[in-house]
């Protein structure tokens, strides 16, 4: 006796849709995302328990209390003057640096835009002069 065979339907899983489910997926998300673009000043600034004295620099950068830029002797009265003045000196300033003297009652963007100029040229030894503070004055504080 002959029986009947069924022939079996290949089992085939079909990828496309499954494709076009995963790309769809990817683009709402993307899509939906929001990204998140911050901007900083990459510095990379020695460490230091106490401050030492570093040897001059041939570009030094002054900065008034008005805000007022200077780069040695020539006064600069915006920050494009300022990009220009410093892209003039740019190899030396990459090669040994930038110093930052900044009056202490200078505003923080005046030093912000000085930092973002040389960082736009790519100088990235960007030092900050300070002081050492004044010896304590001898006078007592006054207490309430």
């Amino acid at each position: 006796m002959k029986f009947l065979r069924h022939s079996r339907d290949s089992v085939d899983v079909n990828l496309t849709p499954l494709i076009d489910v995963v790309f769809l997926l990817l683009i709402f998300f993307m899509v939906s995302t929001t990204f998140d673009t911050r901007q900083a000043l990459e510095l990379v600034l020695p460490d230091s328990g106490s401050a030492t004295a570093q040897e001059a620099s041939p570009v030094t950068l002054t900065i008034t209390q008005s805000g007022e830029y200077r780069l040695g002797e020539q006064i600069l009265d915006s920050a494009q003057a300022l990009r220009q003045a410093l892209a003039a000196q740019v190899e030396s300033a990459r090669e040994r640096g930038v110093v930052i003297e900044a009056d202490t009652r200078t505003t923080h963007g005046a030093v912000v835009v000085a930092l973002d100029q040389a960082a736009a040229l790519g100088i990235q030894r960007v030092r900050i002069a300070t002081r050492q503070p004044a010896a304590l004055d001898s006078e007592p504080l006054e207490t309430p």
